[in-house]
């Protein structure tokens, strides 16, 4: 938010919990609505570390990630997501914000339609992960 940005982030961790890449949402200042925490570290992932490690480690999420995300996810080989807000309660907060218009596609939708299996935790601490949307979405 400090950066003009919604209030989305994401960490990678390898196997034994050391923290590989952080994100954050990247919408400002292009207005680029594919600038999600989550691709943009999927990404930074893929450029950065072997397939084989990508697939032991964890992905943590303050949101769900939306169906293009998850599938950014799936693409880079990630093979743990946990995350905090659900795609459903994250819509109670966005609305119909044309910043966010929110997809009802849960994460573990996108991963089952493919291949190779991603491990899914979440939500988690719902609560507190929806405060940092606390009337960002009503300006």
């Amino acid at each position: 938010m400090t950066h003009g940005n919604h209030p989305f982030g994401a960490i990678l961790v390898d196997a034994i919990g050391k923290v590989l890449l952080e994100a954050e949402n990247g919408y400002m200042p292009g207005r680029d609505g594919t600038a999600h925490a989550e691709r943009l570290l999927a990404t930074e992932a893929c450029r950065t570390f072997p397939a084989g490690m990508l697939a032991k480690a964890t992905m943590y999420s303050s949101a769900e990630p939306c169906a293009m995300c998850a599938g950014a996810i799936y693409w880079a080989g990630i093979g743990r997501l946990v995350y905090g807000l659900s795609e459903h309660r994250l819509r109670e907060y966005t609305g119909n914000h044309p910043e966010n218009p929110t997809l009802d596609l849960p994460c573990r939708a996108v991963f089952a339609s493919g291949q190779r299996p991603t491990e899914v935790v979440g939500p988690l601490l719902e609560d507190e992960a929806g405060a940092m949307h606390e009337g960002v979405w009503r300006k």
